[in-house]
């Protein structure tokens, strides 16, 4: 027995000499593997991107996680006591590793063979979440008891359990309390009750076995033991726990909560982000602010939808979208709402009244009112006749789209046509409203500024402003007489036309422009030269590389965004200062910490001469640089003033008088503009400003369809331009540009363009540029031939 016993303490002791030798050659072999103390104080959160407007409302989030980092402080003492009662109650007296957890898990083993629960505590969590991989081996439980050990020694109790609650898992792509608070109730987590906190607390045990949303009577159980164990360690009374125990499950999905829709612009900046950061940008918690206000975006967006949807419904009723042999909700399954048109199935037909299925809405009737609208679409031309009962509208089964109206349900269809309304502030380039189509969700294409289409006569203004600095004034008279361009490369002679078809003889160029007279522009821009008026358009912005060298410039037959468009109207509006366009106006990291910040070219009109060179930064202390936060880089100008006064007149003109007066609607003095219609009416602009706003709106199928007969950019695009303008300028004083005191205003002999004394008959004002001053009429000046109303000659010229 002696020796028996002296052999057993023998064996004991090697085997613990042994299992000391093991844990020691363990401990050596892992603990140089576990992450330093440096990167345990510097854990930072996987946080999704989130884009602001200017005045800080939410346009959208991107991100595999949602998580809103909360410090503890912010963390209702309430809530932390559900996660301790439900995962960790000894959390504040443990060094990181529950030892009697631990023998409990080991004891489970020995006697089953299987791993079992227990022993893992907040910190390890936290030690697994942050650092370790999910696999379930022992070593990795090693080294997760070794990195709690260590994280309890560099981290305090609140930073570990900071960390935990807002990098848990919890189901729903919700990672932490603070995206959890807002997935399942909508609310942050100060507004949580009791009972919603308890729920949120179970879920890290099995966030889907768990979950309310997928497993609302499982949810209630693990509820309920959350809300036991809080009324066991005494966190609740009696009275809390009843209470909450028996409250209904008010849990449902709630995604981002988007407050301004600008999705097209919020692409943009995704795109930005991700083309500079790489996949972090999706991670590193980045708030990007843009320049876009949040009530100009959506003035924007609703008028764009209004414009085309009004074109749409000119041109008649497509059908339905589908027929279903059951007139049943159920038909609507994963059918989107898009732009506030909602799917629908007709249950029901009256002789001038429908009953219909809404999806999200139930049950509702279409009056005639709502549906009379919808005469057959034959082609863009032409629609059948005016319906008299909803047979002659609706089938019984019939899927098709209604909206609101202002009497109730109406028939409704998506638009094929296509769109974009772009706003820039003219004295930075500031990117005000973007919107880039009807529907985001229906085509990501981003009109506005990726669809290259021919402006049409919208860009004149750059011709005519071309003419001024080669000495022609607004008085200026060119023939509007037929033409015929005879050139050897083509396959028939180029004719020219005006929109109606008719000419009118010797014009002068403001009342050219104000009526978009083409003979006039193409005669004037082969005047002045092509490679003059291309150097002179490059002054706006424009790629001339996409513009053509050929007398079709002067109709506007190149490729052109509605934002290069919009940002080269900008130089006439803020007086002649070459802009760029910006959308992004400060990045803020995860820890509030500014990480950029634009700087873009701003119109300086009085700062001195002795400002550097556009591209440079202005001088501390040079004039108005301490209105703005940062130094400011100076615009450079391209134009001189009296240059962008006089195009800003004619351009004023078009309003009060010309292709443009629908917008005298608006009541203002201090509007300028100028239509655009390509050939076959396939594309329609407007572009217009005032000192404060410059808008671009473009109208047309994404295919280069027709419009249809009438579909100029004064019909087409014009309203929505003026619906816009109608809300972005509804509180800004009207203020015209200051005349530049180099220019001089006479009467003219409207026939003539020459210069007449008070009294004469019919004369008119017109401003001139002194050394350009046209001389008086006298007796002796003769009338310019084609001015009466016999038709002026043809001439036939060759294009080159």
């Amino acid at each position: 027995m002696i020796r028996l016993r002296r052999l057993l303490s023998r064996l004991l002791l090697v085997a613990l000499l042994l299992t000391a030798a093991g844990a020691t050659a363990i401990y050596y072999y892992l603990v140089p593997q576990l992450p330093s103390a440096e990167v345990l104080k510097d854990i930072r959160l996987q946080v999704p991107l989130k884009v602001y407007t200017r005045d800080g409302k939410l346009l959208a989030e991107f991100g595999e996680k949602r998580r809103s980092p909360l410090q503890l402080v912010e963390v209702p003492d309430i809530l932390t006591k559900a996660f301790l009662a439900a995962e960790d109650a000894n959390f504040y007296h443990h060094p990181g590793v529950d030892w009697e957890g631990i023998v409990r898990a080991l004891v489970h083993i020995v006697r089953t063979g299987r791993k079992g629960p227990g022993g893992s505590t907040i910190t390890m969590q936290v030690a697994r979440n942050f650092f370790l991989s999910k696999e379930k081996t022992y070593l990795r439980k090693l080294n997760e008891i070794l990195l709690a050990l260590k994280i309890e020694q560099e981290l305090s109790k609140a930073q570990i359990l900071e960390l935990y609650l807002n990098k848990i898992f919890l189901g729903n792509r919700a990672y932490g309390i603070g995206a959890a608070a807002q997935v399942y109730y909508g609310k942050p987590v100060a507004h949580l009750n009791l009972a919603q906190m308890a729920m949120i607390a179970g879920l890290p045990k099995a966030p889907s076995r768990f979950n309310p949303l997928a497993n609302p009577i499982r949810a209630v159980q693990r509820r309920s033991y959350v809300l036991g164990r809080m009324h066991a360690l005494g966190f609740i009374s009696r009275d809390d726990f009843e209470q909450a125990n028996t409250a209904i499950v008010s849990a449902r999905y709630h995604g981002p909560t988007v407050e301004t829709d600008a999705a097209y612009l919020a692409e943009m900046v995704r795109a930005y982000m991700e083309e500079q950061l790489g996949p972090e940008a999706y991670t590193g918690g980045y708030q990007v602010y843009t320049t876009v206000e949040s009530a100009l975006q959506q003035s924007a967006r609703l008028a764009l939808r209004a414009g085309l949807s009004a074109y749409d419904r000119r041109h008649g009723y497509r059908g339905p979208e589908a027929q279903n042999q059951l007139p049943e909700s159920r038909t609507l399954t994963g059918i989107a709402t898009i732009g506030a048109l909602y799917p629908a199935v007709i249950r029901q037909l009256e002789e001038q009244e429908a009953i219909v299925v809404v999806k999200d809405h139930g049950e509702a009737t279409l009056t005639w009112e709502g549906m009379v609208w919808a005469r057959p679409y034959i082609d863009e031309n032409r629609r059948g006749p005016v319906p008299k009962t909803t047979a002659d509208i609706l089938k019984l089964g019939d899927r098709i789209r209604v909206r609101r109206g202002n009497q109730g349900w109406e028939l409704a269809q998506l638009p094929k046509i296509e769109g974009a309304l772009v706003a820039i502030n003219p004295q930075d380039g500031a990117i005000a409203a973007i919107a880039g189509g009807y529907n985001f969700h229906r085509s990501k294409f981003n009109r506005a500024t990726q669809a290259k289409r021919q402006p049409g006569s919208n860009f004149k203004p750059f011709i005519y402003s071309a003419a001024l600095e080669k000495g022609y004034t607004a008085a200026s008279l060119i023939n509007d007489a037929p033409v015929v361009f005879d050139d050897p490369g083509l396959e028939a002679a180029w004719r020219p036309e005006n929109y109606s078809g008719k000419f009118f003889g010797p014009t002068r160029l403001r009342w050219a422009l104000t009526k978009s007279r083409n003979l006039v522009s193409i005669r004037l821009l082969r005047a002045i030269g092509i490679p003059f008026a291309l150097r002179h358009a490059k002054r706006f912005g424009f790629d001339i590389t996409s513009l053509p060298r050929d007398l079709s410039l002067a109709l506007g037959s190149g490729a052109i965004s509605p934002l290069e468009l919009a940002t080269a109207y900008g130089v006439l509006a803020n007086g002649g200062y070459r802009i760029k366009p910006w959308f992004i106006e400060r990045v803020i990291g995860q820890n509030q910490q500014l990480v950029y910040r634009t700087n873009p070219l701003r119109v300086c009109a009085i700062c001195t001469e002795k400002i550097p060179a556009s591209g440079e930064p202005l001088p501390s202390g040079s004039p108005t640089v301490d209105q703005y936060e940062v130094p400011f880089i100076v615009a450079r100008r391209v134009i001189s003033p009296t240059n962008a006064w006089l195009i800003q007149s004619m351009l004023n003109d078009v309003i009060q008088r010309g292709t443009g007066r629908r917008a005298r609607v608006l009541g203002r003095k201090d509007l300028a503009g100028k239509t655009g219609t390509t050939n076959d009416q396939r594309d329609a602009w407007f572009s217009g400003f005032n000192h404060r706003l410059v808008a671009t709106a473009w109208v047309g199928f994404d295919q280069l369809e027709p419009l249809g007969r009438r579909e100029t950019g004064g019909r087409a695009a014009l309203p929505i331009w003026i619906d816009f303008m109608k809300q972005a300028l509804k509180d800004v004083p009207e203020e015209t540009m200051e005349q530049p005191e180099d220019l001089v205003t006479v009467r003219i002999d409207p026939g003539t363009g020459l210069r007449v004394p008070a009294g004469h008959p019919g004369a008119v004002f017109e401003t001139f540029r002194p050394k350009y001053l046209p001389r008086k009429l006298t007796g002796r000046s003769a009338p310019i031939a084609g001015s009466g109303e016999a038709p002026p000659p043809r001439v036939t010229e060759r294009l080159f």
